[in-house]
Formats: structure tokens, sequence, C-alpha cells
């Protein structure tokens, strides 16, 4: 039998045996997990080894197995079982890859509180399991300035307090650097990033700024009263993170792509409509933006925007600019020379 197939096993046996209150025999344990009695002593000898604290209780001339609670009875006295406890353990991989950078040392430290708690023996068996369930960090892992994290903190305190914020910020668009003075008031993680949803009096608007190219915070002793009207659903119209008016999006993807994209949901505004053919149509109430472009781009030819005519000339558009990137070297001088008389002719209104 795979080892991954075993370790699988006597993971199920603790979760088994710790939702029984009253614990449970050997023989219901085989006849859960569809093995022999003599595999399920062999796992719970495993699991003992592994610092599983595994108890054996007689009554009424059977054996019951159960587990004992004591060595964490300060972490279980917060609400969490042993299992929940190991599974914490096993999630910092996942949140780590999840959240990215930012706040890395606060989760750290949030996960030794109760890592510490648990025998090493245990930790080198739970540290199998994540072999069988890997996550991977977003693509393309960002470059952090100095001090980001205790940036982020202080940011986070003053949306907490109601504080004014003075922020220096790197506008990624106009590439320079400028200082804000905002009302922090949310923070969002998207796109493998985490933002920050701020009032801006000077623009009379609700901003957002990627935490990543703050350059500078100050935390002032000024404090704001939030308004009802910026509790909007933050950045909940895009599908990436910017903000606009939401346009009604019609895409058709053909019969291959069809079932990958009927079990998802990219937004929620979504809905699917499914063809004889074997076609989908998604429609979407989203920002007509470069998160949307990129979206329906990844696709390639087997989606086609339907609506609106406008999303579908730049998705045209950008195609061409793509093709002429691997065209000969002839092909795309007569390319570049037939844009020029198009050109040409848009100026002059020749009719070419």
């Amino acid at each position: 039998m795979p080892r991954n197939a075993e370790v699988i096993r006597q993971w199920k046996i603790l979760r088994s045996i710790e939702a029984a209150r009253c614990g449970l025999t050997v023989a219901e344990l085989a006849a859960s997990a569809r093995v022999v009695t003599r595999t399920i002593w062999r796992d719970l000898a495993a699991l003992q080894e592994a610092g599983f604290p595994l108890v054996d209780e007689s009554r009424d001339n059977r054996t019951y197995w159960k587990i004992n609670q004591s060595p964490f009875k300060h972490l279980t006295q917060l609400g969490l079982s042993l299992s929940e406890l190991c599974a914490l353990y096993l999630s910092r991989r996942l949140v780590e890859s999840l959240v990215g950078v930012p706040f890395q040392t606060a989760l750290g430290d949030a996960f030794a509180k109760f890592e510490r708690d648990l025998p090493e023996r245990m930790k080198q068996y739970l540290d199998r399991l994540p072999a069988l369930m890997t996550a991977r960090p977003a693509t393309g892992r960002l470059s952090l300035p100095k001090g980001h994290d205790r940036m982020i903190e202080q940011l986070v305190d003053a949306s907490v307090a109601l504080r004014h914020v003075r922020m220096r910020y790197y506008s990624l668009s106009h590439d320079r650097e400028a200082d804000y003075l905002v009302y922090p008031l949310r923070f969002v993680c998207t796109a493998g990033a985490m933002y920050l949803r701020a009032w801006v009096p000077e623009r009379s608007q609700v901003l957002t700024f990627a935490a990543h190219r703050v350059r500078r915070v100050s935390v002032l002793e000024e404090r704001f009263v939030p308004d009802p009207e910026w509790a909007e659903r933050a950045l909940s119209q895009s599908l990436g993170p910017t903000s606009g008016p939401p346009v009604h999006i019609v895409l058709r993807f053909d019969r291959a792509l069809a079932p990958m994209v009927a079990e998802r949901q990219y937004h929620p505004s979504q809905v699917v409509t499914r063809h004889p053919d074997g076609s989908l149509t998604l429609e979407l109430d989203v920002c007509d933006d470069v998160w949307l472009r990129s979206f329906v781009l990844q696709f390639g030819h087997r989606v086609r925007v339907i609506g609106p005519p406008t999303l579908a000339e730049q998705i045209r558009d950008e195609l061409d600019a793509a093709r002429r990137h691997y065209a000969p070297a002839d092909r795309v001088e007569a390319l570049a020379t037939s844009q020029a008389l198009i050109d040409l002719g848009d100026q002059w209104r020749l009719p070419f």
C-alpha cells in the first residue's frame, strides 16, 4: 500500500476517535476504514509513537480508544479540538501562500504560540501530510520595500482607531511618488497582493492603493468619522484590484472549456447558460478594465466576446498586436505598411 494512503487512513482514524465522545473499538475503526483489525492496531501504535495522546479504556468488557486532551488543556480551552489544532499547524503553508508576504512575521508569531505545545514527533508526523496537499503562492512574488510589515501594521491600527494618515505612495502609472492624506478604511487581498481602500479628502473619493507601493506612513492624532457612503463593497465590481461602473459582459466558451468554466464562480453576478452543442455562455456585470481583458485573453481562441462590442474590439486589437510579435520579418513589414495606409485613409478619408 502506498505510504500516502497509510498516512491519510491514520489521520481519518484520529478524527473518528476524536468525534466519538465515548471512544471507538478497534473493530469499529476497522469496519469504518475497511481494513483488518491488525492494520488498525499498527495504525494506533504509529499514532502513539508520533506523540498523539491516544489512550484505551475498558468498559463493558470491551476496549475503547479515546484521546487524552489533558496535554493541550490550555489550548483546547479556546474551543479548539486536537484535530483542529493539527489542522491549524498544517494550514500554515496554505495561509502563507494565499495571503502573500504581508503579515508574514505576525503569522509566524501566531502559529508559533501553539506549535511549541505540539510534541516534536507529532510535528514530524504532521509534516508528512502537506506532501499530499500543496499550495502554490501567487505567480510573481512581490518585492517589498524595507519596513513594509511595520507600515502595514500602522495602517491597520489607524483604520481601527479611525485616525488620519499621511502617506507617501509610489504611483506605477505616473512613475512618481506623492504624498496623500488618507482615511484608511479596509484592506482587500486580491490578484496575489494586498490593497488599501482609503478615503482621500483632496479627491473627495475612495481610492485604491497597492500596499506594496506604500513608501512611508505617519499616523496623525486627528480622527475621522466614517461616512455611510464609503461603506461600498470594496472592489466588488471588478475581477481585480480596481473599481468602477459595471458593464454587462457576455462571453461564449467552446465545448472544450465549458466544463471547467461551469464549475467555477468568477464573480457573484455571473450567469451561466449551457448550449446543446456543449458550449457555454458566461454573463458578468463587472468593470471593463485590464483585469477583465486579462481574464478573457487567458482562454485564447476558445472564448469569444459576444458583448459589448467595445470589449470585442479591444480583445481583437490585443490579439492582432500579439500576433505581430510572432510574424516573420517580411510579414511584420507588410502589416506595418498596411496599418500606415489604413491610418492615412482615416486621416484623409480616402476609400481604403
